[in-house]
Formats: structure tokens, sequence, C-alpha cells
């Protein structure tokens, strides 16, 4: 049997003021960092701009609206929960591919700045799903 763990609320009533101004102070920090980790691990991963800009991704997309593709915000809120989405994205950057909605397919890298790694393919993709 695993012991309770020590709270506010369980703590005795033998503890002094001061150890339990010390939990309560414990309790709130642990709290804080919990919910801060929270945010951390949804947090939006920087632009990688020199990639953005050598594939010429503004020409057709916006951060936040659709222009002749879809926002890079729609893209997220269309993939970012679906498994193995972020391998046909990937896919999708490196070799173009049909039109998945819209009347615009990904055009060919040639067409776009050049042949992409798979290793710069996963940065844009993993910017794209963190709008």
């Amino acid at each position: 049997m695993s012991p309770t763990p020590l709270t506010v609320a369980t703590a005795p009533a033998t503890l002094s003021p001061m150890s339990r101004s010390a939990l309560i102070l414990i309790h709130a920090v642990a709290s804080c960092a919990m919910a801060l980790h929270g945010d951390i691990a949804h947090a939006q991963v920087p632009e990688p701009t020199a990639l953005v800009d050598q594939q010429h991704c503004m020409f057709c997309h916006t951060s936040d609206a659709p222009f002749l593709a879809p926002s890079f915000r729609q893209i997220a809120q269309r993939y970012r929960d679906k498994p193995d989405a972020r391998f046909m994205l990937e896919d999708k950057l490196r070799h173009g591919g049909k039109v998945h909605w819209g009347d615009m397919a990904m055009p060919l890298p040639e067409d776009r700045g050049g042949p992409l790694s798979a290793e710069d393919a996963h940065t844009l993709v993993q910017w794209v799903l963190s709008q």
C-alpha cells in the first residue's frame, strides 16, 4: 500500500504554522509548474524562416487566412491530431501532390525553390502543425 501524498488538505494539524505555510507554498509552486509545463507542451515552434523563404511557402500560404492555398493554421487544424499525417505532409512537401482542398495542388519542389531534404521537410511540418 503506497502512502498518501502529503498535501495541504491532508497535512497533520500538528505541523507548525511555518511548516503549513511552507507546504502551501510548495503546493502552489508545484501547481504553477504543472500548468506552465502544459503551456510549453503546446507552444508554437519558431518559424524556420530560411526554409519558408527558400521554398516560397508564402507565395501560396499565409499564417491565418486562406490565400491561394489553405493557411498554415487551417492545415494544422486539419492534420494536427491525425495519426501519420506528419508523414503524408512531409512527403507532399518533398514531392508535390494532388489537391486535398481548394483548386491548387502542391507545386513540385523544382517549382518552389528546389529539392527539400527529409530533415527540412520535417522541420517545416513541425512548424506548420504547431500553428
